[in-house]
């Protein structure tokens, strides 16, 4: 952790704390995440949960777009890791999202391209560093800024069609299939 380091919680959709079931997509300018948004059910009792996969409809899912998109890192820890964490002991929460002031990964970042015959000082400046902490992983990624808009539906065809406005013209067969193949070990 950097001297002077620090996190600050910032306003995202609520990320679920049972099946939040991000998908990420990535290439070398944008990112794009899609996640199950917490939303209360009054007529869950607490004694009957449901299971959730990626082509269940009826969910608000949360998409992330993120371009720029310099850096992401995505995966461990899970909630019950999170205290392993290096920046936990600053207040890293789960089912969380927080911006990282004074990031010590844009810092390596930026250190590590000073060997580019291109390379200028402030060429870095403009980038921050965001956390989003979900039950089973969690989201870094470096970028100018993010944008988050919601939409019904299930979390595959919602982030397909973030991806590609045509993809969600596929038939539900198609999509249950393309689950199916997913699962597969």
């Amino acid at each position: 952790m950097a001297a002077g380091e620090a996190l600050l919680p910032i306003e995202a959709p609520p990320l679920s704390a049972g099946a939040p079931l991000p998908h990420v997509f990535a290439d070398e300018d944008k990112l794009l995440v899609a996640y199950i948004v917490n939303k209360t059910d009054p007529s869950f009792d607490g004694t009957n949960p449901r299971s959730v996969s990626p082509v269940t409809n009826g969910q608000s899912v949360a998409i992330l777009t993120a371009k720029p998109c310099l850096a992401l890192q995505f995966g461990l820890p899970n909630d019950e890791a999170l205290s392993g964490h290096r920046l936990y002991k600053l207040g890293l929460q789960p089912y969380a999202a927080f911006e990282v002031l004074n990031s010590s990964w844009i810092g390596s970042l930026e250190h590590a391209n000073r060997v580019h015959s291109s390379h200028r000082p402030g060429l870095f400046s403009g980038y921050r560093h965001f956390i989003f902490t979900f039950h089973d992983s969690t989201l870094e990624f470096v970028a100018e800024s993010f944008s988050m808009n919601c939409r019904d539906g299930s979390v595959l065809t919602s982030f397909m069609a973030a991806i590609s406005p045509s993809a969600t013209a596929l038939p539900d067969k198609r999509i249950r299939l393309l689950d199916r193949l997913w699962r597969r070990d």
